[in-house]
């Protein structure tokens, strides 16, 4: 066992850090991940609007025989994708707290979730 070495803390270099300057910001993973809640949100959300408004289920019909599938799908994608560039310019040098923006990201998904199941989509 002499010959295993143990390293301190100090040996130990972690690329997250950079030497003298501190650890790089978190902000654009936060968006990243901030987005995809937002994403799922938008998702169960258009899903209970499209079918409580048949109006906005007969907007959201790109492609027919899919019925308004295509445009709620296409639109939680854009939503997606406008967080993430929008969050990302806004957060891209600053560390943000990943606890508070994980727990609420997984409440929207979790309300997304909700959204598309039928048996509560259909209540509407």
């Amino acid at each position: 066992m002499a010959h295993l070495r143990t390293r301190t803390r100090r040996q130990v270099q972690s690329p997250l850090v950079e030497p003298g300057v501190g650890p790089l910001p978190n902000g654009p993973a936060a968006a990243a991940v901030l987005a995809t809640g937002i994403g799922s949100f938008a998702l169960g959300l258009l899903t209970v609007l499209s079918t409580a408004f048949t109006p906005l289920a007969n907007v959201l019909q790109f492609y027919r025989p899919t019925g308004p599938l295509t445009g709620v799908s296409t639109l939680a994608v854009v939503v997606w994708l406008i967080a993430w560039l929008v969050y990302h310019q806004l957060w891209r040098h600053k560390q943000m707290r990943f606890t508070t923006v994980l727990v609420v990201t997984l409440v929207l998904i979790i309300l997304g979730v909700i959204g598309t199941f039928p048996p509560f989509y259909n209540l509407f």
